[in-house]
């Protein structure tokens, strides 16, 4: 059907609920606006669908998770599993409730036992109980920390990590074959809950999920010591957070934890922030206020789904500096390996996981204390990957992994990012060079002086209008047939992930045939320096990544501008 007459079905069919159709005769005369919402349907990627709310193909509502549910039913059901069972949670967005018991009933109906959180569910809370209870798969209602007027269907493996491109594709077959919305079935969530195909969990789950990050601890008799005299301010985000963080800190014996009383509450609607992204410093405004009136040390803060948590930092001038990513990575790294070092707890064969993306600290941290370095894609279902082949499959242990982007997994309970962990190891850090009189800015400073003072930045490019995809694919492909010539600056090598080949430049370039995952993804090293270009997938977005290595931190920087200057020059005129 086309853009007219899929607005026609879905604002006159009976298929359709009247709030649905009352929403679209709104917009009869504005044919822009009925055109976004059904000229295409939203994207199935490796972490299933995120959109606007609202009525249309191309946005989340009840015949959107209708659809989804369904095809991934079929999937489950094709496995040939004797007894399959999926696990459903929901994050506190606006009408993730709602979604979540629509995805229930049509799994139930399907003949699926379904497992259902009863409370908010955090990212790796969902993660944890799919291993615990061995489901078959999992979905969480959530679009992590996008604005309000978002919500998503993400979906999880039998590991409890994100899907792999198999599985993905195998999917999108199936939902290509549900063509016509009306004629997809939807179940009633009370009658399969009142039959116990739909069972609630609760209490006993999360508290097994908080007895295993207690134990996350390194050194608990140090935290028990160091952590009473630690001030720490927490705030969910108004996000599933809320029932996790603060019981832990205070249960690890951090007494001065201050909550931020305005975003403790569950609100989809995220009321005192533009976009509930702890990457974003302006979230933590009411937070420092509350900081500077308790004298706090740290600020910590988690996302509406809890898989991210962001850091700010009281310096000696009693200001609040919000630390990044590769930061806060940097800081757990170093202080899981020397902890575990100095108390003889280091498990065997310890393996470290981070992205191509991500700062090369991590690399030069594990080569000094001779622990294995895996370099995997950006996204936690390629660390999620590595832990399955390097732990379950090939006799390692896994230490800890994580990305730039504010993600993080300090054991492999879980196959997703934990903010909730996060926080509780940060914490933790943040005491015991609390006890020593630093901060950890100031702890930063003693690991660059001590491995070398690396910098990254990075670059987003969002190209506009139906186009703008097929803009983002031109570039990449222009980029990977111009090699070395991306930059004025001399390049050593570039790998193009996507060709599996890595290119080395002198005066007799050689070609490499590499084994790594195939990802449109162009990495280039001038040196000790590097440049990242990779495009969305599902967005019309190309991101552009920059990192360097300098004698100090300055120099670092300088290096790491002149790379992103001559680097952003050369995208710029493909695309202008």
């Amino acid at each position: 059907m086309n853009v007219m007459d899929l607005y026609k079905q879905w604002s006159t069919g009976i298929s359709f609920d009247l709030e649905t159709k009352a929403e679209l005769l709104a917009i009869k005369d504005n044919p822009d606006e009925i055109r976004d919402r059904f000229y295409k349907e939203l994207e199935f990627g490796t972490a299933g669908v995120r959109g606007l709310v609202g009525a249309g193909t191309n946005r989340m509502n009840v015949y959107v998770v209708r659809k989804l549910s369904n095809s991934i039913a079929q999937y489950v059901m094709s496995l040939g599993i004797e007894k399959p069972t999926v696990m459903i949670g929901y994050d506190s967005r606006n009408h993730s409730l709602e979604f979540a018991k629509e995805a229930a009933a049509v799994f139930a109906g399907n003949g699926i036992k379904v497992y259902m959180h009863s409370e908010l569910c955090p990212v790796p809370a969902m993660s944890y109980s799919i291993r615990l209870l061995k489901c078959t798969m999992g979905v969480l209602i959530t679009a992590s920390h996008n604005p309000k007027e978002y919500n998503g269907y993400k979906v999880f493996g039998a590991v409890g990590s994100q899907l792999a491109p198999d599985d993905i594709e195998k999917i999108k077959e199936i939902l290509d074959t549900l063509t016509d919305y009306s004629k997809i079935p939807g179940f009633d969530f009370e009658y399969f809950s009142n039959r116990g195909k739909i069972t609630k969990i609760g209490v006993n789950i999360k508290n097994s999920y908080l007895k295993t990050v207690r134990r996350l601890v390194i050194d608990r008799n140090a935290l028990s010591i160091n952590a009473p005299k630690l001030k720490l301010v927490y705030t969910p985000l108004h996000g599933a957070g809320i029932n996790y963080v603060p019981k832990l800190l205070k249960r690890l014996g951090f007494k001065e934890l201050y909550t931020v009383k305005a975003q403790m509450t569950p609100d989809g609607n995220f009321p005192t922030v533009t976009v509930p992204n702890p990457e974003d410093g302006s979230v933590y405004e009411l937070a420092i206020k509350l900081a500077d009136e308790k004298g706090a040390d740290l600020i910590l803060a988690t996302d509406p789904d809890a898989d991210r948590a962001g850091a700010a930092v009281k310096n000696e001038n009693g200001e609040y500096i919000l630390l990044n990513g590769n930061q806060i990575g940097i800081l757990l790294l170093d202080y899981i390996i020397t902890t575990r070092k100095n108390k003889n707890t280091m498990p065997e064969n310890p393996f470290v996981v981070s992205t191509v993306v991500s700062t090369r600290l991590t690399e030069a941290i594990c080569k000094h204390h001779d622990i294995e370095y895996i370099d995997v894609f950006t996204g936690f279902k390629y660390i999620g990957g590595a832990i399955n082949k390097h732990e379950d499959e090939g006799g390692k242990s896994f230490l800890f992994g994580f990305e730039e982007s504010y993600g993080y997994l300090p054991g492999s309970y879980a196959r997703d990012k934990d903010g909730i962990a996060t926080c509780v190891l940060l914490a933790e850090v943040a005491a015991y060079y609390n006890a020593k009189g630093m901060n950890l800015l100031q702890a930063l400073d003693e690991i660059y002086a001590k491995y070398g003072y690396h910098y990254e930045t990075q670059v987003s490019l969002v190209f506009q209008g139906e186009t703008g995809l097929e803009k983002s694919k031109e570039i990449m492909a222009r980029l990977r047939e111009m090699k070395n010539q991306i930059s004025e600056m001399p390049v050593t090598n570039m790998i193009d992930y996507l060709a599996s080949k890595k290119y080395v430049f002198g005066e007799e370039p050689v070609v490499v045939d590499i084994e790594f995952d195939k990802e449109d993804v162009l990495y280039y090293s001038f040196g000790d320096n590097w440049a990242v270009v990779r495009p969305s997938g599902t967005e019309p977005k190309i991101k552009v990544y920059f990192g360097a290595k300098g004698e100090d931190m300055d120099e670092a920087k300088e290096k790491a501008a002149k790379i992103k200057e001559s680097v952003m020059a050369t995208i710029k005129k493909l695309y202008e």
